[in-house]
């Protein structure tokens, strides 16, 4: 991340970061999270499915699957779970700065829909057809967490708002959650967490 090549592009496209874009994705979880109580159905056109983008010509599926919260769960799990990723989102930001930030959220999302379309193709060349919820911005959350953790790890956080605990160790259940999913959830879900958690990698790998 600090090599002139990426320096050159953040002098270059910096100036087009949104900055404070937490904000924008709670907002976006908030209105999925209304959308998911108001009409649960409705919420089926929004998810990304590369079979109906392809077949049926949903391209808003490209964009609007970003609205599916992390978690559909009661409101006031969701509220906390909101109040939790715009602080941890936010702090990457000072740390980071608002063009890497934004690098790293955009990467994490166009990964997940690469790794969508490259489960289409395989679906079509196998003739199965498969349920593309799995691809949401869960795992994307998660590699914000980790990201997060990675720069802080012993910041102490309050676990239920009782527990104190430290981030780090937070981040090895993750990965411990994470591998566990890889190993019962089959090949869907282990294509959804390498492209969601790819940003993660890379970031990882080019600050050490």
């Amino acid at each position: 991340m600090g090599s002139n090549f990426s320096s050159k592009f953040e002098r270059k496209f910096g100036k087009y970061a949104i900055p404070n874009i937490s904000l924008y994705l709670i907002i976006c979880y908030a209105v999925g999270y209304l959308i998911a109580r108001i009409s649960p159905l409705f919420l089926n056109y929004l998810t990304l499915d590369p079979f109906e983008i392809f077949f049926h010509g949903q391209v808003w599926r490209l964009i609007t699957w970003i609205l599916i919260p992390p978690s559909l769960s009661n409101f006031f799990f969701t509220a906390i779970m909101l109040v939790f990723y715009y602080s941890i989102g936010t702090q990457l930001e000072r740390t980071w700065g608002t063009y890497r930030y934004n690098l790293y959220l955009f990467l994490g999302m166009f990964f997940t829909i690469i790794g969508s379309f490259l489960l289409f193709i395989f679906c079509l060349i196998a003739g199965i057809r498969i349920n593309f919820g799995a691809f949401s911005t869960y795992y994307i959350n998660m590699s914000i967490f980790l990201a997060c953790a990675s720069i802080m790890p012993d910041y102490q956080l309050l676990l239920y708002g009782i527990i104190p605990i430290k981030m780090k160790w937070l981040a090895v259940l993750d990965v411990v959650l994470l591998a566990v999913d890889a190993v019962q959830g089959g090949l869907i879900i282990r294509i959804v967490i390498i492209a969601s958690l790819l940003n993660f990698i890379i970031f990882f790998f080019c600050n050490r």
